[in-house]
């Protein structure tokens, strides 16, 4: 069965295959597929009948390995809540793009050590990084988010822009998930709406390991203390 959806030309190519995802669409549908390849606008996804179908990559707010963990690791609350809110005391991060991250956190209200700790997970600080999940720039950003936001596709490889989606896209998670930072990273990976699905963290074990890597470097250890054992 093959549906076939038009969508903008973004002048991408990827004809990477991966097995066993989770292809999480606008609107918080999902589909399993077997495997799925990003061909310039376009997604092409085999079902785990066989049959496959074309999406345009617009449509796609997320592909995430479908991958539970057996046995979740308890990802306790962060007690007292971590100050995702920008606040004067907030310096500019000893990082690349340092200056352009803290004056986009500072514009949409957030904490720039949290947005240059998710730079780093999401492409080392690379502003031309590109998944083969279709994904790009510093934050990572999807189309269909850059979009949602009122960024351009074709903005994502610039720095300024892309950030502006994506601190865009995170503070919206901060008010949704009223400040909770375990689920507002778990959102930014899989999607809000996989999030409320599962009512808390995801059992995937990608998003799992994304929250574990972004505490981690904002220096919280697995019980949600600093590394000195103080509450975070």
């Amino acid at each position: 069965m093959k549906l076939l959806f038009s969508a903008l030309a973004i002048g991408l190519s990827w004809t990477l295959a991966i097995q066993g995802e989770l292809v999480i669409l606008r609107g918080g549908d999902f589909l399993k597929v077997r495997d799925f390849t990003v061909m310039g606008n376009d997604v092409r996804v085999t079902l785990p009948s066989g049959g496959s179908m074309t999406i345009p990559l617009l449509r796609v707010e997320r592909i995430i390995d479908d991958e539970i963990e057996p046995e979740p690791e308890l990802i306790p609350e962060i007690d007292p809540p971590w100050q995702l809110r920008f606040d004067s005391s907030q310096t500019i991060p000893p990082t690349p793009f340092g200056p352009l991250i803290h004056s986009v956190a500072r514009r949409h209200g957030l904490n720039p050590e949290v947005v240059a700790a998710m730079v780093r997970q999401e492409s080392g600080f690379d502003p031309t990084a590109r998944s083969p999940r279709g994904a790009q720039g510093l934050m990572q950003i999807m189309p269909a988010t850059a979009e949602r936001f009122g960024i351009s596709q074709n903005e994502l490889l610039n720095p300024e822009r892309n950030l502006e989606a994506g601190v865009r896209y995170l503070s919206w998670l901060v008010d949704h998930f009223e400040g909770d930072l375990k689920l507002v990273l778990a959102a930014f990976n899989s999607g809000e709406g996989t999030v409320e699905r599962f009512n808390g963290v995801p059992p995937y074990r990608e998003t799992r390991e994304y929250l574990r890597r972004i505490l981690t470097d904002l220096g919280m250890d697995a019980e949600g203390n600093d590394a000195e054992g103080n509450d975070a």
